[in-house]
């Protein structure tokens, strides 16, 4: 959390990153209005990539209801990445927001996304940047071109516009060329069939090209700071104890499950 804190610093203002320097360079001006919204949503794109690596593979679809229901494993999710210990994830897990972030992203099937592609395909990239500033900030960069485009998809088209005439033309005593007279039946026929076009024409409505959600690699596969693969067993010791809990119980049933 601090780091990004110190990325939405650098956002905001460049300069403080040069401020203890002597001789600090010359221009170092923030990004345009439009650019930094994107670069602060990105940095915490980038966070919540960071911190929700292969949360999929902690999402349990129960079918035994009319509709599907998603329920989110934290024991396990927190047990494989060694974070059982870490009071800020686990409120962040046990809030209201998480809920709704699991029930309207955890289904397997639907249209995907930049985040998507961040917890799937960069793991491995994202890690590697948290000891080099200064490639988090490229890769922020590059996550606020792609939502700036995702927004602006089409170039903003050049308007030409018309000068107007100064005092001085006007008093030269040229003839100006009038400007035609408008037939009214050829414009409102030209309206009807305008009208009549588009109420036959379907409407325009981009479609979402839905897709099976990548979950990335596995959470026993993911990889510390120091390089050691954290163990997956956090999931095991929980089903041993439940185990071992319902035979006490007599709840025989349940321990065969």
């Amino acid at each position: 959390m601090f780091d990004s804190f110190v990325k939405l610093l650098q956002v905001l203002d460049p300069e403080l990153e040069f401020a203890d320097q002597a001789f600090p360079p010359q221009s170092i001006q923030p990004s345009a209005l439009k650019i930094q919204d994107k670069e602060i949503r990105a940095v915490f794109l980038w966070l919540f990539a960071q911190l929700f690596q292969g949360y999929r593979w902690c999402l349990h679809i129960i079918r035994i209801h009319p509709e599907p229901v998603i329920r989110f494993h934290k024991a396990a999710f927190l047990g494989q990445r060694s974070l059982t210990e870490d009071d800020f994830l686990m409120k962040v897990l046990d809030g209201m927001a998480f809920a709704g972030f699991v029930s309207e992203r955890g289904p397997p099937y639907r249209a995907t996304d930049l985040f998507d592609d961040l917890v799937a395909n960069q793991v491995e990239r994202i890690r590697q940047e948290e000891a080099c500033p200064h490639k988090v900030m490229n890769h922020v960069k590059e996550l606020a071109e792609q939502l700036f485009k995702n927004e602006n998809p089409y170039p903003a088209v050049a308007m030409h516009k018309v000068q107007r005439p100064s005092e001085n033309s006007q008093n030269t005593g040229k003839s100006q060329t009038p400007f035609p007279v408008l037939d009214d039946v050829a414009v409102q026929l030209f309206i009807d069939h305008a009208v009549a076009k588009l109420k036959t024409a379907p409407p325009v409505v981009k479609a979402e090209l839905k897709s099976m959600v990548p979950s990335g690699p596995l959470l026993g596969d993911i990889v510390d700071r120091n390089g050691n693969v954290m163990a997956n067993s956090a999931r095991r010791l929980e089903v041993v104890r439940n185990c071992i809990t319902y035979i006490f119980e007599n709840k025989m049933l349940e321990a065969k499950k």
